[in-house]
């Protein structure tokens, strides 16, 4: 067995992109901060998505049958704890909308993709979602967020 303060520091290694993972339900956003995002697939075109089984808002989500994964910007810290909070109101923290196919769009990231749920494996203390691209838009160009050593990290070389 692999101590989990060794799992984590190893891994802590490896730079991730930081995310928000966005859907609406019953009328209302919700949405959670996710570094586990990558590229699967370009034929079709997939993604995917690992949220953890303690999450609140990715229940909410899931059951929409769809997400929009919002690639933050490396000026959108705030953007990140906010929505890394299991507290507050994280829609408060930025300017969003939604698009005519669900998606829900954060204002001042770098970029978007809507997807719909096409499966979702067993992944231990989190899930593997599946996601098939519908729609995908960059908003503006920039540095991303990063995400290393168990913090945000800012001043990574281009």
């Amino acid at each position: 067995m692999v101590p989990s303060d060794e799992y984590r520091n190893v891994l802590g290694c490896f730079c991730t992109g930081v995310t928000v993972v966005a859907g609406m339900r019953d009328g209302g956003p919700a949405g959670f901060a996710c570094q586990s995002f990558s590229a699967v697939s370009l034929d079709p075109p997939l993604v995917l998505i690992c949220p953890g089984r303690e999450s609140m808002s990715w229940p909410r989500i899931r059951s929409s049958g769809r997400f929009t994964v919002n690639v933050l910007a490396e000026d959108q810290r705030d953007v990140c704890t906010a929505f890394g909070s299991r507290q507050g109101a994280k829609f408060n923290a930025v300017e969003w909308r939604t698009g005519g196919a669900g998606e829900v769009v954060l204002d001042g990231t770098l970029a978007w993709i809507h997807c719909e749920i096409d499966s979702i494996h067993d992944g231990g203390d989190h899930e593997i979602v599946v996601g098939r691209v519908d729609s995908l838009h960059v908003e503006r160009q920039g540095r991303p967020l990063l995400f290393f050593r168990g913090g945000h990290e800012l001043d990574v070389a281009a």
